[in-house]
């Protein structure tokens, strides 16, 4: 898995590249709440060059909602890929997340 992070006029977009899983999701963990223990409250999450994510991943995810939540801030989603968005449609993470079709539009959620 590979993390790039880039600063946009409205927040900061972190798009992941790969495969989101048990042997890797701490290193998405930490680069998150890097962002966030740095005051960092307007997160686009860039889903698609991720292929594969599992439940680890997902609660990595969903541990970076609440934490951006608590902080009166904003946490969301694009770009999935058809596979990605089954799984979170199957788990329900689509009735919880802010979900866009692309970077675009998720940048002007914001």
């Amino acid at each position: 898995m590979e993390i790039t992070e880039k600063k946009s006029q409205n927040c900061t977009i972190v798009s992941i590249n790969g495969r989101l899983d048990t042997t890797n999701y701490s290193v998405l963990e930490k680069k998150l709440l890097e962002l966030i223990d740095s005051g960092e409250t307007r997160l686009l999450v860039n889903l698609s060059k991720m292929d594969y994510v599992s439940s680890s991943g997902l609660r990595i995810l969903l541990m970076a909602l609440k934490r951006i939540t608590m902080a009166k801030g904003k946490f969301v989603l694009c770009s999935l890929q058809d596979n990605i968005k089954e799984i979170f449609e199957i788990s329900g993470f689509t009735n919880i997340f802010e979900i866009f079709p692309d970077e675009e539009a998720g940048l002007k959620s914001f």
